[in-house]
This record gives structure tokens, C-alpha cells and sequence, in this order.
């Protein structure tokens, strides 16, 4: 051996050592990892449900749990799993001891958050709401669980305060059989009511009151509002009367993490009541007691998602399922609230028809009684007269905008864009008419029928009104609230608010009168629920008025809806609804459902759709760019349709057939 091989021969002992003790090393990781992935010693399955929306894949799979995530692969945890050769989320739904799989089952990718976000009774819930809008659970859950924010996963939820010493409820003093539905909550029953608020009444506070009697109990609340406005009043009598800390707010408004920790709050039990639009009637909240919906005839409460639940179907399946306390609450009565009445399935909380003469006077007046130099008829014209004197008074109009559209001022003929025949509008005073279409201004319009060049405005928004009751009222502090610029709350000053629907602010005592303009325009709307929806609008507006105050309802006295208003009989105006309804083969006495696709993609449908013998085909007719079949079954066989519509719905994924949009009991037809 030479002077140069002598240093690598003394290297090559050391060199193997290394690559042994290297080869050792990686022996006892694979070792490790082995037995890591090796299955669970207990309940080694687990059931997810996988995020993807294809009905005919609607359900949980088996897969195996490794021992390294056995302890935190817990139910309602967020799990990765390998389908369809990709990772996608779920949820763990279940743990099991065995499968019925027969081949060898994939395990675990990894355990996203060992967090239980998604609480067995709303696994349970979007399993039923699934089935009862013919969709995918994994479209409910997506609606229950918000996304997840790290952040605030890894902060602790502070416990809530002692509950505070319940106070005797004083605002539902008026309303019969009241005493008797809050000691039920309060001793822990489960009544359940249809409650009609009366002019005068707070209801926040009388929610909140509801809600007190529950928690005195050790059980939780969801109540479900319809906006982030009625949010904050249930928020600000929640805080009055239990104290800070009890409560949370789920509302899209504050951003994911302070939504995901809210959330969070109430899934670990830290809190137990809850307050919310849409998504809070999902709130995993502890020992559920009572469910609340206010004002259940807003479209606000219709998802605008698939599979498109309403709230009221989803707490009243809640209560079902849980066996909880429910109040569908509202000043108007809805239909399907009376239908809950008529069953049986709930009792009604109302004030006394002598109360009610006491607290307000309502009067319907023509529009054609044109005795001053407005649009406004003479009584209308008095009332605000009078109320200024003593408070606020409250101006409803059901547009916004200056003159929302216009007319020949000689033969009414509508006045249409010389470009692209579009309606003509004028956004302000001193403005040319101008296309709401293409933006075209005319600033020399003459009518093409019969020459003249004059303009009127038949319909008005709230800035023209606003505009002329100034004019009229010289020397009043005119307020306008609509669109983007809501006025929240007025004080006791003797000003005159101008509001479109759902924009009127709260008076702090109460509007000294209320008036409703164009109620014509109101219920022209081309829908089956638009005298039910004018309705519950203008008693909204007339709700915010002083105890003995003043409401003119300007319109045709002898239509049904107005006739309702005067003598405030929402619930015999629901009734007859519903009767009329049940006649016509319409909702709530029928289960309807719209299937809207293209031409041939409905055709299929027909052809493979299993339909009960009692079903009707309606259509297709042409809606926007698509059509329309409209399918009809009696209630008592609802359930038949949706599981049909469930059915349909599997094989046209199953089969990757042209998309259709299938909705269960839409809101307007």
C-alpha cells in the first residue's frame, strides 16, 4: 500500500459506521411511521362526509383511522381525505368499531383541526334538509360551518358570567296567555306559539324577555332577524337585560375571525345564546331550549344558495328534532304561520282586539281625493299636520329614487330612450330625463304618439316626496332614508321622515302618525305572495307608531289587504290566505317545486323523474334566458316529492347530465 491509499483505507471503517448507524436511523422512522398509520385500537373507522356537492356520492365513506390521529380525529372534526385521486375535506360524522367496505379501506390524510365544529344534532339536521330540498349535505353544511381561521381557533373562549337574577317580564303584560307561555320556558318546557306584535309593542325587549325565562332555565336561544339593523336591536335588549357576555352575534358584518370565534364560543359552550340572520338558525348551541324567527315573511330569511332553505323550515325542524320552545313571531301572520296554527303544532300569542283599539287608528283613504296642491289627499295631509305638532311623523313609500319613471304629460303614454327605447327617469331636481338602460340623456324629449314634450311622473321615489312634503311643510326638518343611506333612529324632535320599505328608523317614542303612500304600486307586483307582502309592509311601518297614534293608508279601501290594515287582522287576512290557497292548489296546502334549466336538459328531466300519482306538470315556460317546469303535489305528499326530486338529482349526476336548478317550495312563483 503505497503512501497515498494509506488515509482512505483508515477512512473506510469510520465511512461504513456511518452509513450504518444513517441506515439505522432510517429503518426506525419507517418503523415509526408504520406504526403510526397503523389503525386505531378502538373504533378505527371513521365516517366523513366528503365536501362535494354530487348527489349521487350524498353520503359518508369509511375510512380507516391511523393510530396517530386517533385521539384527535373526533367527530365533527375537519379531516383531508384521498378521493377520486385528489384531497378534499370533510368532517368526521362518526366514529365505528368496523365497515361494511369489503375492500381495504383508505386512511386518514390528515386531521385539518381536531376542533368538533360540526355538533351531531346539525350532522343530523342537514342530513333532514338535504332530503327536504332534494340537495347535498355537503351545500347545508357549507351554510352551518363557517371556514376556519387559525387564528382564532387558538384562542380560548372566555367562560360567560353567572347568569344574572331574573327579572318579572313586563313588556308582554298585554298580550294573552303570555304569563303562562314564559313560565313554560322558565320551568323548562317546550311551548311553542305564533305571536302577533301590536302596534306599540318593543319587541326586541319582549324577545329578549323570552329569552331571559330560557337561560333562567340553564337552556340556550337562537333567535333569527331578518337584517344586521334588527341585529343590533335584539343585541342592545339582550345587554340591557342580561348583561355583557352572555350572548354572541353571528353576522357576516365583523369578518371571518370575529364570525369563526363567535362561532367557536357557542360550539364550545362558552355561550349559549344566540343572535343572527340566516346562518345562525344552524348554531350548535348547548341544551337548546328556544328558537325564535321575527318576521318570517321577509325574503331575506330565503337562502339564496343551493338547496335554498327558508329559516322558519330550519328552526321549526329544529325544534321538531330537539324538541325545543319555538316563536315564529312577526307583526304580519305569513301563511305558513298559520298553517302552524290550524295543525295544532303551535298556540297563538296576540293582544286582545280592545287593546289594539286603544293603541292605534287606522283609516284608507282614495288617492284620487286630491284636495291640496300634492299628491297627498287631504286626511293624509292632516294627519301629518297633526302629528308634527306633538312628534316625529313617518312618510312610507315603496320606491326609491326622484321619479323613477315617466309619461307623456298629454296622453300618458310612457316615455321611452330615443336610442335604445329603454324607461326614462330623472335621478334629481334639476336633472334631464336620462335611460335607465343606457345611460342616454334626452334633453330634448317629445312623445312619438302624440308630439308633446311635456313630462309627468306617475310613479315617485322617496326624493320627490321628500322634495314636495318640504315644499308643503315649509319650516319642518324633512329626514329621507332608503338604499345605501338608512337613517337608524329618530329622537323625539317634530321631524317628518321620508322612508322607503324596511329603511324606517325607530322613533325613540314612537311616530305620532305613520303615512303609507301609492299602496296601488305595492301590490302591482306580478306574484303570488304580493297582496301578502304589501301587507306585512305597510303593518311594519304602522307597528313604529305611538300607543294612540294615528295611521292613513293612501289606496283603494276596498281591497282586501287595505281592509286588513284599517281593522289590523293580520291573522284573519293569513287565514283567508290560506284558505284561498288551499282552493288553488298553492302553498302552504301544496308542496311546489321549480325545476330551470335549458330546453333539453328539462326534457330529461321529465323523462326521468319518478313523480307521485297525485303530481301535476306545470310548463316549461320561458324565464329569462332559461324555462321552467313548475311541479305541484298535495302536503301530504311532500316529502314523496322531494325524495323523487332527491332522486332525480343522483341520477343526473351519476350520468354528468346538463345542469338544471332544482327549487323546493321557492319564495315567489
Amino acid at each position: 500500500m503505497t503512501s497515498r491509499e494509506a488515509p482512505e483505507a483508515d477512512m473506510l471503517p469510520g465511512l461504513r459506521a456511518a452509513v450504518d448507524d444513517a441506515r439505522a436511523k432510517a429503518a426506525a422512522t419507517r418503523r415509526r411511521r408504520a406504526a403510526a398509520w397503523e389503525p386505531a385500537e378502538t373504533d378505527p373507522v371513521a365516517r366523513v362526509l366528503v365536501d362535494i356537492a354530487l348527489a349521487h356520492l350524498d353520503r359518508p365513506f369509511d375510512y380507516a383511522v391511523p393510530r396517530a390521529m386517533a385521539d384527535t380525529a373526533v367527530p365533527g372534526a375537519r379531516v383531508k381525505v384521498r378521493f377520486a385521486g385528489q384531497d378534499v375535506d370533510g368532517f368526521v360524522v362518526e366514529r365505528a368499531g368496523e365497515t361494511d367496505h369489503t375492500g381495504t379501506l383508505q386512511p386518514l390524510r390528515r386531521v385539518v383541526s381536531p376542533e368538533p365544529v360540526l355538533a351531531p344534532e346539525i350532522a343530523r339536521l342537514s342530513e333532514t334538509l338535504a332530503r327536504r330540498y332534494a340537495g347535498a349535505r355537503s351545500d347545508v353544511l357549507r351554510l352551518a360551518v363557517p371556514p376556519r381561521h387559525a387564528t382564532a381557533e387558538k384562542a380560548a373562549s372566555e367562560p360567560a358570567p353567572a347568569p344574572p337574577v331574573r327579572r318579572d317580564p313586563t313588556a308582554w303584560s298585554d298580550v294573552a296567555h303570555a304569563p303562562a307561555f314564559l313560565h313554560h320556558l322558565a320551568s323548562g318546557g317546550s311551548p311553542r306559539a305564533v305571536w302577533s306584535a301590536a302596534p306599540g309593542d318593543d319587541w326586541p325587549v319582549m324577545l329578549a324577555e323570552a329569552v331571559a325565562a330560557t337561560y333562567a332555565a340553564g337552556r340556550g336561544a337562537i333567535v333569527c332577524v331578518p337584517d344586521r339593523r334588527d341585529v343590533s336591536r335584539v343585541d342592545a335588549a339582550l345587554t340591557d337585560l342580561l348583561g355583557e357576555g352572555h350572548h354572541v352575534c353571528l353576522t357576516a358584518d365583523g369578518g371571518p375571525a370575529a364570525r369563526y370565534r363567535d362561532f367557536l364560543a357557542v360550539s364550545r359552550g362558552a355561550r349559549r345564546v344566540v343572535v343572527g340572520t340566516r346562518s345562525a338558525a344552524f348554531a350548535p348551541v348547548h341544551d337548546l331550549g328556544l328558537v325564535v324567527v321575527w318576521d318570517d315573511g321577509d325574503d331575506l330569511h330565503a337562502e339564496p344558495r343551493a338547496p335554498y332553505p327558508h329559516v322558519r323550515e330550519v328552526l321549526v325542524t329544529r325544534a321538531e328534532q330537539q324538541g325545543t320552545a319555538a316563536i315564529v313571531g312577526a307583526v304580519a301572520r305569513t301563511p305558513e304561520a298559520a298553517q302552524l296554527l290550524a295543525t295544532g303544532w303551535a298556540h297563538e300569542l296576540a293582544v286582545p282586539r280592545e287593546v289594539l283599539r286603544r293603541r292605534v287608528r287606522v283609516e284608507a283613504v282614495p288617492a284620487q281625493d286630491r284636495s291640496v296642491a300634492t299628491r297627498i289627499p287631504r286626511a293624509a295631509y292632516d294627519a301629518i299636520r297633526t302629528g308634527l305638532a306633538s312628534g316625529p311623523v313617518l312618510v312610507q313609500t315603496p320606491r326609491a329614487g326622484y321619479a323613477v319613471s315617466l309619461a307623456c304629460d298629454t296622453c300618458r303614454a310612457p316615455a321611452r330612450c330615443g336610442v335604445c327605447t329603454g324607461p326614462l327617469t330623472v335621478p334629481g331636481p334639476a336633472q334631464p330625463p336620462r335611460c335607465r338602460w343606457c345611460g342616454h340623456v334626452e334633453a330634448a324629449w317629445a312623445c312619438p304618439t302624440c308630439g308633446g314634450r311635456g313630462l309627468r311622473a306617475p310613479v315617485r321615489g322617496e326624493a320627490r316626496t321628500a322634495e314636495e312634503l318640504g315644499r308643503t311643510f315649509a319650516g319642518t326638518t324633512v329626514r329621507s332614508s332608503s338604499g345605501e343611506h338608512v337613517v337608524e333612529r329618530v329622537g323625539t324632535s317634530r321631524d317628518l321622515v321620508v322612508a322607503t320599505v324596511g329603511a324606517e328608523p325607530v322613533a325613540a317614542e314612537g311616530y305620532a302618525a305613520v303615512v303609507v303612500l301609492d299602496t296601488w304600486l305595492t301590490l302591482a307586483r306580478d306574484d303570488l305572495r304580493a297582496s301578502e307582502e304589501a301587507l306585512r309592509r305597510w303593518l311594519n311601518a304602522a307597528a313604529l307608531v305611538r300607543p294612540g297614534g294615528h295611521v292613513v293608508a293612501v289606496g283603494d279601501p276596498a281591497h282586501p289587504a287595505v281592509q286588513a290594515l284599517v281593522r289590523w287582522d293580520p291573522a284573519g287576512f293569513a287565514r283567508r290566505e290560506a284558505e284561498e290557497r288551499s282552493q288553488a292548489h298553492l302553498p302552504p296546502a301544496a308542496r311546489v317545486a321549480t325545476v330551470t334549466g335549458e330546453l333539453g336538459a328539462l326534457d330529461d328531466v321529465l323523462h326521468l323523474l319518478d313523480l307521485p300519482e297525485a303530481a301535476e306538470v306545470l310548463g316549461p315556460v320561458p324565464v329569462e334566458d332559461e324555462h321552467r317546469v313548475v311541479l305541484r303535489v298535495p302536503s301530504w305528499q311532500g316529502t314523496a316529492l322531494s325524495a323523487a326530486l332527491g332522486d332525480l338529482q343522483r341520477i343526473r349526476s351519476a350520468r354528468k347530465l346538463d345542469p338544471v336548478r332544482v327549487q323546493v317550495d321557492p319564495l315567489s312563483i
